[in-house]
């Protein structure tokens, strides 16, 4: 075993993103590096850097971000604690949104937008290219064409390497292919929290990676399910859960967020856990809650 699949992030296996670039499948979610509200500076910006450079330290090479985190804040963070990039490092951020405050979020997926995002996202990363640029929500008063349209002169522009897709159903999904290839979709999805599960198994189907958003389970029922399970593995009911998603399917890159590094080495360690059989199918027999108890 060579020291970089001795790493943990590495036990969780690969996954070929877009057939060419190869990720660790447990990943890092970048919003939870801003302030309250996902808006301005975080409170303690030392310990942010230092988490996401412990990441890399821990085999993670897939990040997910979003020029809406801050807003810009999470990229720019990103690349003063990250730049020059490992050669292997895939970072996938979004476009789409507009924020104007705390907790504030407007839709904006024009084409117009699209390309500004692009453009801005490509300056705070310091990148010439984005690996993976992820439509972040489609835009109730854009055509769906026209934004994902947008988004394949990009790419012919070279300005993204990959086009992918997020907060989306599967017509949605077969709406995009039909205009440039998609690599990613990125949806919410958890061991208790399963309304994705027929997108998940079309995106299995189609060799598109899932990066599943809100992990944990909400409802009170499956936070029990989980800590039973968890304590009888010796592990916490965050890296179950995890461990859980990576068994799910070999497409799915789990990108869980924190600004704790402590937080961090034990979702990173759940690439190592292993779920029997009888607890993956009692996880998995848990439904979804109703809409009314989705955070």
């Amino acid at each position: 075993m060579n020291k970089a699949q001795a790493l943990p992030a590495a036990l969780a296996g690969t996954f070929a993103i877009g057939g060419d670039l190869v990720v660790n499948r447990l990943g890092y979610g970048a919003m939870r590096i801003t302030g309250a509200g996902v808006w301005g500076a975080p409170a303690d910006k030392p310990a942010c850097l230092a988490t996401l450079r412990r990441a890399i330290e821990l085999g993670v090479n897939l990040i997910d971000t979003a020029d809406s985190y801050g807003p810009g804040v999470s990229e720019e963070l990103i690349a003063e604690a990250l730049h020059p990039y490992p050669a292997d490092l895939v970072i996938a951020t979004k476009g789409g949104w507009e924020r104007s405050g705390p907790g504030k979020w407007t839709h904006n997926a024009s084409p117009k937008h699209l390309a500004e995002a692009v453009e801005g996202s490509l300056k705070r990363l310091r990148l010439e290219r984005i690996d993976v640029y992820q439509l972040h929500v489609p835009d109730p008063a854009v055509s769906f064409e026209a934004s994902t349209e947008a988004l394949a002169r990009l790419r012919e522009q070279g300005k993204i390497r990959h086009v992918a897709l997020s907060n989306v159903t599967r017509e949605h999904i077969e709406r995009a292919r039909r205009i440039v290839p998609i690599v990613t979709v990125q949806n919410r999805y958890s061991f208790a929290d399963r309304e994705s599960d027929y997108i998940l198994d079309y995106c299995q189907q189609h060799a598109i990676g899932f990066m599943p958003w809100a992990p944990i389970g909400q409802a009170r029922k499956a936070h029990e399910a989980i800590e039973k399970a968890a304590a009888q593995l010796g592990v916490s009911p965050q890296q179950l859960a995890l461990a859980w998603l990576l068994r799910r399917s070999p497409v799915i890159l789990p990108i869980p967020g924190t600004s704790s590094m402590a937080h961090l080495e034990e979702n990173v360690a759940a690439a190592g856990v292993q779920v029997p059989k009888a607890i993956f199918d009692e996880l998995s027999a848990i439904s979804h809650p109703p809409a009314s108890l989705r955070g």
